[in-house]
């Protein structure tokens, strides 16, 4: 399976919209969102084209092929208008012989580890800022922010297929990091 990974929308039409032309373009089975769906929350400016309802519409469209876990922006009152599930924590699979265990990261993160194995991955997203790195006994990634990337990093998702991830600039699709 070919999974788009992505995060921390924050409610912008206009970064959405290049998601999903990139997931398109992608042909990705499925898309995995990390949280944030729709709200910019306290401590972010506004991103570009911000309207959550324009998002709804937009992520509702491709609801059958949406995988998604709750970040610290998402509610109840913004289950009740999306078609797919929101309010899980976190979720975990396989991607070749590699454990995944995904989640926002305002919880689960490097500073407090979900139970995990030596060699298994930590997918989330939260920080705003795309991550490939060692962590003590596992592996810690991050695909950034599609809306409002911190640290100068670029709005970025990742590709996860067969083992291998790769993140990619949502601007021009080009691949800057792997493992």
């Amino acid at each position: 399976m070919k999974l788009f990974v992505a995060s921390d929308i924050h409610g912008s039409a206009y970064y959405c919209n290049l998601m999903l032309e990139a997931f398109k373009k992608e042909k990705a089975d499925r898309i995995l969102l990390l949280g944030d769906i729709l709200y910019h929350g306290p401590r972010n400016d506004l991103p570009k084209d911000y309207d959550p309802k324009k998002v709804i519409e937009m992520l509702n469209e491709i609801s059958d092929s949406i995988y998604c876990v709750r970040g610290n922006c998402d509610t109840e009152v913004d289950q009740m208008v999306l078609k797919f599930p929101l309010l899980s924590d976190y979720c975990f699979f396989e991607s070749g012989d590699k454990f995944i265990y995904a989640t926002h990261g305002h919880n689960y993160n490097t500073a407090n580890l979900p139970p995990m194995h030596k060699g298994d991955i930590l997918l989330h997203g939260h920080t705003h800022i795309p991550v490939c790195e060692k962590c003590g006994d596992i592996i810690y990634c991050n695909p950034g922010s599609v809306s409002i990337p911190k640290e100068d990093s670029p709005h970025s998702y990742m590709i996860i297929e067969n083992g291998n991830f790769e993140w990619k600039n949502l601007i021009d699709g080009e691949t800057y990091k792997t493992l």
